[in-house]
C-alpha cells in the first residue's frame, strides 16, 4: 500500500535508548514529521550482551518513558535476538521508513532495509539542532487548568510520572524556572541545562497541555504565569510543598494540591540530584 494522507507512512526507529535526553526527543520529534513513530527497544539481556553490561535503566521504566513522548505512537520491546543492523521483526507491524539517528554510513544497515523492502534514511545532525517550543495540546472544554512549577533540570520517568497524576485534575500547564530563579533557589552549578531545553523536554510529554518558562523570582516565581493563565489548581509534590506556595494559593482561591512522589508502579523512585552524578 502506498502511504497518504489518510494512511501516513509507518516509521521504524530502533536502539537501546538507554538513557532518554533531549537529543532523543528532537530526533523523534523529527521521525515524526515522517509518519507515525513505532520504537523498538532493545531489551535488558540485549543490552547485556551487546555493551558487556547491564542497563542503567531498565526495560520497563525505558518504554514508560517513550510511550510518554508525544512524538512517539508506541514504544515496543524488541523480541529475539537484538541485532544493531537490521530491523527487528515485530509482531503485527510492518514499517515503511527506518530512520537512524545521525551517524556515519552504514552499509550493513542500508542493505538489510532493501533486502526488506524498507526505505533506508539517516537524519542529519544539523536537523536536530534548538529546542523550540512544542506547540500547545488542544485543551479540553470544560475541564480544569492545573499548574505545576519546577525545574526538570535531569528530566526522568519520575517527572513523567507526576505529570501523568496531575493531568488527571485537569489540562496541564508547566512552568519551568527560568534560568537565573534556578540559580538563586539552589546556588551554583544549577541549573545543568538551560531554560529553553528544560521547557522543550517538559512540553514533549504527551500529558503536558502547555510548557512554559517562568518570568517571576523567588518561590512563586510562575506568580506572572498564574496571574495570566488562571489555573484552578496549583499541584506540587512533597518536596515541592515550600516557600509559601500554599499560603499565596489560600490568599487567592486557588486549590492547592499536594502530591506524594511515588514511582510509577514497577519502576525505581528517580530524582535529579542522584541522576546529575551517574
Amino acid at each position: 500500500m502506498t502511504p497518504s494522507p489518510s494512511h501516513p507512512k509507518r516509521v521504524l526507529v530502533t536502539g537501546a535508548f538507554e538513557d532518554v535526553r533531549s537529543r532523543h526527543f528532537r530526533f523523534l520529534e523529527e521521525a515524526a514529521r515522517f509518519g507515525e513513530v513505532t520504537v523498538a527497544v532493545w531489551p535488558d539481556a540485549a543490552m547485556q550482551r551487546l555493551t558487556g553490561k547491564p542497563p542503567t535503566f531498565p526495560l520497563a521504566e525505558r518504554l514508560y518513558l517513550l510511550n510518554a513522548i508525544r512524538y512517539v505512537h508506541r514504544a515496543m520491546p524488541l523480541e529475539g535476538a537484538a541485532d544493531a543492523d537490521a530491523p527487528p521483526a515485530l509482531q503485527g507491524f510492518q514499517a515503511d521508513v527506518w530512520l537512524d539517528e545521525p551517524c556515519p554510513a552504514n552499509p550493513a544497515r542500508l542493505a538489510a532495509a532493501r533486502q526488506h523492502g524498507l526505505e533506508y534514511r539517516v537524519l542529519p545532525a544539523e536537523l536536530l539542532q534548538g529546542f523550540a517550543q512544542p506547540p500547545p495540546q488542544p485543551a479540553a472544554p470544560g475541564r480544569k487548568k492545573v499548574m505545576v512549577t519546577g525545574c526538570y533540570d535531569w528530566f526522568h520517568s519520575g517527572h513523567v510520572r507526576f505529570f501523568e497524576e496531575v493531568s488527571a485534575y485537569g489540562d496541564l500547564y508547566v512552568i519551568v524556572g527560568h534560568d537565573a530563579n534556578i540559580r538563586l533557589l539552589k546556588g551554583p552549578g544549577h541549573p545543568l541545562l538551560p531554560q529553553e531545553e528544560r521547557r522543550y523536554l517538559a512540553g514533549s510529554i504527551r500529558y503536558v497541555t502547555q510548557a512554559l518558562i517562568s518570568s517571576g523570582d523567588g518561590w512563586v516565581d510562575a506568580e506572572p504565569e498564574i496571574q495570566r493563565l488562571k489555573p484552578d489548581i496549583y499541584a506540587v509534590n512533597e518536596d515541592g510543598d515550600r516557600g509559601g506556595k500554599r499560603e499565596y494559593c489560600a490568599q487567592r482561591g486557588i486549590q492547592y494540591l499536594v502530591l506524594k512522589r511515588l514511582p510509577a508502579p514497577g519502576l525505581p523512585g528517580r530524582t535529579s540530584t542522584d541522576l546529575r552524578g551517574f
